[in-house]
């Protein structure tokens, strides 16, 4: 898989697919295998992005918590101890865990595997950070 197009059409088959753009996909992945998830979901936008205007990637995002309702030392030190793939970054007043990927001979596994870390952590943190589901 090395088109945008060909990734979009996997998405579409096999995500929630609540929002879809030129450049850019939402979907809302749910989470519930235990008392404390059940009923929970994230929302991820996966975005195509150019990197120096030739080469093509894939973002995966999903925001988890609003800036100043979280103490930023706190969650970066978590960050650091239990996650494997991804970046915090804020955009906005939100903090948002994202990954990207090169477009370019991405296998199906090296997008769904980020995406389900991104995700599932995102959710992780949210529900530590802030009890709530809002994303």
């Amino acid at each position: 898989m090395a088109e945008w197009a060909d990734l979009v059409a996997f998405i579409r088959h096999e995500y929630d697919v609540i929002r879809e753009e030129p450049e850019e996909v939402r979907i809302r992945m749910a989470f519930g295998d235990d008392a404390e998830t059940r009923g929970r979901a994230q929302v991820v936008v996966i975005a195509r992005e150019v990197f120096d205007q030739r080469e093509d990637w894939v973002q995966i995002a999903t925001p988890f918590a609003r800036v100043p309702e979280v103490d930023l030392l706190d969650v970066l030190t978590e960050v650091g101890h239990t996650l494997v793939v991804g970046g915090i970054v804020v955009m906005g007043e939100h903090l948002v865990l994202r990954h990207s990927l090169p477009l370019v001979n991405l296998d199906i596994n090296e997008f769904t595997d980020p995406l389900e870390l991104v995700a599932g952590s995102a959710e992780l943190l949210e529900q530590q950070f802030t009890g709530r589901d809002d994303y």
